[in-house]
């Protein structure tokens, strides 16, 4: 499932390409023509990634709420800005098992690496870090080759389209989501109001006071309380392995047996982790990555992580084999000696 980083890179291209511009809204499909009428022709004036969710909002008050769930994807072409990921998906973003980013796709920019050395607030993650974004012209279609020039602007929709958005100069589709409606403010509210704090809406202090609070009364372990979308938004299966193995924790702890610093510290590094995805595009979870070691993380998650997909393989600090377990249905790796 596209966890929030990944949510947070589709708002921005909403935010650079159709907020500010009058939009055709359309359901190739046919399963979304109602709510297509309601929004068709209308200017969006907002886009907002909240945790896993995202929320555009048109001139006349109504907004189109998206949550991809596990299959669904937004595929953008015409005129869009794309950095190397971008590229890499041939315009494809959210979908699961996104391909890994090929940096030689960006020429002509320094690559630099976020998090270089473990050390934190040096070279930081930032638009530049696999390459500045671009204008480019990109294909919808998996069968043609990434980065080609279109034929013909607005390409056909390719699949089961169930949303088509529409300007002047871009097109984005959407495929199998989880959900996909228009609401209301009201409504809108009450969605957001549901969802746990993300680190990249409203003020982060009051975020990191929100998520202490709900994980330090509850007696669920915090494994599962990382994945609780109204405890904290936008952690998936990824980044809650990652993050409980970069705090050497045991993924079976009751969140109330967690001390406060150590919750604190999950919510800043969640932060600190958020915010490079969105700039990579990819869950670039180990510090200290550097040259071809760091091109070939952002290429396959086989090099970028602690303990995701790694059951039975050593831990890369002590040796231990990496183990799997279910929890809430879901895969939970973790490393049972540094995890104690």
């Amino acid at each position: 499932m596209p966890e929030g980083h990944s949510v947070h890179r589709i708002a921005r291209q909403f935010s650079l390409h159709f907020v500010g511009r009058p939009v055709a809204v359309s359901s190739p499909q046919g399963r979304f023509s109602a709510g297509a009428e309601k929004l068709d022709g209308h200017t969006m004036v907002d886009a907002l990634a909240v945790g896993k969710q995202m929320f555009l909002e048109f001139d006349h008050g109504l907004w189109l709420r998206v949550h991809l769930g596990l299959y669904g994807a937004w595929d953008f072409a015409g005129d869009i800005t794309a950095d190397a990921t971008v590229a890499s998906a041939g315009g494809r973003m959210g979908q699961t098992n996104q391909r890994g980013t090929v940096a030689e796709l960006v020429t002509g920019h320094d690559l630099v690496v976020p998090g270089a050395a473990g050390s934190r607030g040096e070279n930081e993650a930032s638009l530049h870090s696999i390459g500045a974004p671009r204008r480019t012209r990109l294909r919808m279609s998996e069968s043609e080759r990434q980065g080609e020039d279109i034929e013909e602007f607005p390409p056909p929709p390719i699949g089961q389209v169930r949303v088509r958005l529409l300007t002047t100069d871009a097109v984005a589709d959407l495929r199998g989501p989880t959900a996909c409606e228009v609401q209301t403010p009201d409504e809108v509210a009450v969605s957001i109001g549901k969802l746990g704090p993300d680190p990249l809406v409203g003020d982060p202090a009051e975020g990191e006071e929100r998520f202490v609070a709900a994980v330090r009364k509850k007696a669920t372990p915090i494994g599962l309380l990382l994945m609780d979308q109204s405890v904290v938004s936008g952690i998936g299966n990824v980044y809650r392995a990652e993050l409980l193995f970069r705090a050497r924790l045991d993924p079976y702890t009751p969140g109330k047996l967690v001390p406060e610093e150590v919750v604190r510290n999950l919510w800043r590094d969640w932060a600190h982790l958020l915010s490079i995805g969105v700039e990579t595009g990819q869950m670039m979870t180990m510090d200290g990555l550097e040259g071809e070691a760091y091109v070939a993380a952002l290429a396959s998650r086989d090099d970028r992580h602690w303990v995701y997909h790694r059951e039975g393989q050593p831990c890369r600090v002590c040796g231990t084999h990496i183990t799997m377990a279910m929890a809430a249905a879901r895969k939970l790796y973790w490393c049972p000696n540094c995890q104690r």
